[in-house]
Formats: C-alpha cells, structure tokens, sequence
C-alpha cells in the first residue's frame, strides 16, 4: 500500500476511454469515513490498495486503486458547510453506485417510485455526475453518469468489487423500484424455501447485483443497505488480516455456492464481504 499524491484531469481517471458501463450495473463504490487516515491503512494493507489524495478540487476525495487499475473511494464524513458529522448520526458506511445514462433523468424518476433523492445530481468536473438516492425500503444508493470516467476496472480480481448486494428488509417495495428507475429486470433465484425471496438485476451471466429478502434475520436498530463483496486470494487469511488491522470478523468464513466469504467491519464499524470465488461450491 502506498499513498499517492494529489491527482489531476489528465490522470487516468479524467481520461477514462474504456465505455460506460451498461445502466442499472454497479460501477463504484465509496466509503463515508470518520477516520479517514485510519481507512486508508486499513484498506491499503488489506486489499492492496494504493490510496490518492484527489486534492482540495475534489474536497480531498480518497481514489483507490489496484495495479494501477480504479477500484473505489473514500472520504472523510463532513458536512456540506464543512463541519463533521454526529458518528451517531451517520456512522461509516460503504455506498454501491448504480450506472445510469441520464443522472437528471433518474434522480427526476426516483420520488415517482417511491424513494427519496438524498443528494441531487452534482458534477464532478472531467469525471462524471453523481447522486445518492434512498430507495422506498430505507437503504441509501449511489448513482453515476460517466462523463468519461466509468468506475471501477478489472472486477472480480483480487483486491476490486466482485458482487454487490442490497439487503432489504421490505423486498416488495425494493423490487419494483429497482425495475423502474434502473431498469433491472429482477431475475428471481429458485428457492425450495417460500421465505427466501433473492433477485438479481439481470439473468445468468449477466447478472451484476442481487437484491436479497433479509427481512427474517436484519435486527431491528439495522435498516436496508447495501454491501459491497471485495475479492481476495483466501478468505480465511484475509478475515485474519483483518482481525490483526484492528477490523472485526462478523461472520464467517464460510463455504456458499459462489466461494469462500466472510463479513467484515473495518475498525471504525463500515462493513462488507470479502469472498474468495476460487472455492465456490459446485451443486
């Protein structure tokens, strides 16, 4: 892990020429911290990540990267006049941001289905434009238009995004939200249980995200959210990397027909997956 200095529009990201990424796919994420130096030793030692300084342009916005390669951000938790937030109030937390072709367009679509636009569409110059939304069954979304910059590259490979997840405690509200304002066609996992309900945006291999029932097991102080899977090596020295950087285990690690996973919380309470694909299970 290394910490880079402060970039500019000619670095790689303000000259994005890969294409934007299909709309409705998950395309970053960001984490909204109240230790922002203690994150970056954090994530940089355990998933490799060199961490960039974006300047006072950007408001210090932490880039991410991996070999190179755009994986995610992180930023201090502050308020819009410069004041820092009630960890109360707003504790740390991961946001998935959804790719959509027209950031005015779904923030104008979002109170028709029943959410909430939390931050209006704002341009983040030579990048793109971004919004945080809140769906109608409570979970915060992020969304982004590429104007050139696409997101994160190289999915799936140690140290990026792998899978992204909403749990939801009210699915029949979630579903056709995400049908109508990002165009997911809310594939329905086969289940032999009534009382698992678990959708993905889009079928087979296409499929980016899920959208999980989680209404039987979220306590109730938890609302709807969504996490993050990050890929690494093994699963099981990871969750103990994680252990020795001051994080915790929250579950796991455990075998799942889609690999070596674990739950996660860095040690200011953000937390996620980590999964290991290379150990999937095959039925």
């Amino acid at each position: 892990m290394s910490e880079q200095s402060p970039t500019t529009p000619q670095d790689p990201a303000a000259t994005d020429s890969r294409p934007a990424p299909r709309a409705g796919t998950p395309c970053w994420i960001d984490l909204f911290t109240h230790d922002i130096e203690g994150a970056k030793t954090f994530y940089g030692e355990l998933f490799g990540w060199d961490l960039t300084d974006t300047g006072e342009e950007f408001g210090h916005y932490t880039m991410a990267t991996r070999d190179g390669h755009p994986v995610g951000g992180l930023m201090a938790a502050m308020n819009p006049d410069g004041s820092v937030t009630d960890p109360a109030e707003q504790p740390t937390a991961w946001t998935v941001y959804l790719a959509t072709d027209d950031a005015a367009a779904t923030a104008e679509a979002i109170p028709v289905a029943g959410g909430t636009v939390l931050f209006p569409p704002m341009e983040v110059p030579g990048l793109g434009h971004m919004s945080v939304g809140q769906d109608p069954s409570g979970a915060a979304v992020g969304f982004w238009q590429a104007a050139p910059f696409a997101g994160f590259d190289k999915p799936g490979t140690p140290g990026t995004p792998a899978w992204f997840e909403l749990m939801t405690k009210d699915f029949d509200a979630a579903e056709p939200f995400y049908r109508g304002v990002f165009g997911w066609d809310a594939v329905r996992m086969p289940s032999d249980d009534d009382s698992f309900r678990y959708a993905t945006d889009q079928g087979g291999e296409g499929a980016s995200a899920g959208l999980c029932d989680a209404s039987p097991w979220l306590p109730e102080q938890v609302p709807s959210y969504w996490r993050p899977y990050i890929a690494v090596e093994d699963c099981d020295r990871a969750a103990e990397q994680v252990a020795a950087l001051g994080g915790s285990v929250l579950d796991g690690p455990m075998d799942s027909p889609f690999g070596r996973v674990a739950t996660i919380a860095d040690p200011q309470g953000g937390s996620l997956q980590i999964i290991d694909s290379s150990r999937a299970q095959q039925g």
